[in-house]
């Protein structure tokens, strides 16, 4: 029978075998379609403010500027929301999710507003499409099996439970641009790549096959809150899309229904 010294070190030996090893690196191979992996802190999600309240859908254009956002691109977004409302293609949306391509994946490029609060729900890293770039975002396109993100207008639907776990399903309101998202399985969902880990280990995010991927931490919560019925903007200064883009060049003008001030 093992003495007590023998079992004590037996004990030790277990225990340091699950210790990590040092040195282990993100592979890069890790993207799209990787199981969720624990939660990764990164900086947090910021609830602040930003309208007085009952003053409902509008965005205060200088409190988001200082959450990071461009007034440029948060005018962009406003507009395409009134011209969807005022031809009928979307009903009045509680929320906005504005994601800027146009930023490094490293930094938060994605923020939520409360539009009939004006109160910033979140403000998040998200990554972009594997053929979409690297670090940079830089191409993008609504065609089938691209893996690249699209650009435009999106109005949240439905929830269900895939490959990719806890996902949002998206309709894309512009043809041309983004109204294949929903065959093309365009949906918000977690993934272990996206991350401060796999920020630093990779110089960039871990990128999807063209959805908006956030952290796994996080995702749930913000699904839960802009699904059935908010909008996504998704923004990159491209020229043909500024051009044609129905939305952004609307010829049903009304009233403001929503305003940026």
């Amino acid at each position: 029978m093992p003495s007590r010294a023998v079992l004590l070190l037996l004990v030790l030996a277990a225990c340091v075998s699950t210790l990590p090893l040092p040195g282990l690196h993100w592979p890069a191979a890790l993207e799209a379609r990787t199981p969720p992996a624990p939660p990764v802190a990164v900086e947090p999600s910021v609830p602040v403010s930003a309208a007085r309240p009952g003053a409902a859908l509008v965005v205060d254009g200088s409190f988001a500027a200082a959450q990071g956002v461009s007034r440029q691109v948060l005018d962009l977004a406003m507009s395409a929301v009134r011209c969807a409302v005022n031809t009928g293609d979307i009903a009045l949306p509680p929320t906005l999710t504005l994601i800027d391509y146009s930023k490094p994946s490293v930094e938060p490029r994605l923020w939520v507003f409360d539009l009939r609060t004006g109160q910033l729900l979140f403000r998040e890293l998200v990554a972009h499409g594997r053929n979409t770039g690297e670090n940079l975002a830089n191409h993008f396109s609504d065609q089938l099996n691209s893996l690249q993100s699209s650009l435009g207008l999106f109005v949240t639907r439905d929830t269900y439970v895939g490959g990719n776990g806890y996902s949002l399903r998206l309709d894309g309101l512009e043809p041309g641009f983004n109204g294949r998202a929903r065959e093309r399985n365009i949906v918000m969902h977690g993934a272990a790549y996206v991350s401060e880990v796999a920020a630093h280990s990779l110089g960039r995010l871990g990128r999807s096959w063209g959805c908006p991927a956030l952290r796994t931490a996080i995702a749930a919560k913000v699904i839960d809150t802009i699904r059935g019925g908010g909008v996504v903007f998704s923004y990159y200064p491209d020229n043909r899309w500024l051009q044609e883009s129905k939305l952004l060049n609307c010829a049903a003008e009304s009233p403001a229904i929503l305003a940026a001030r």
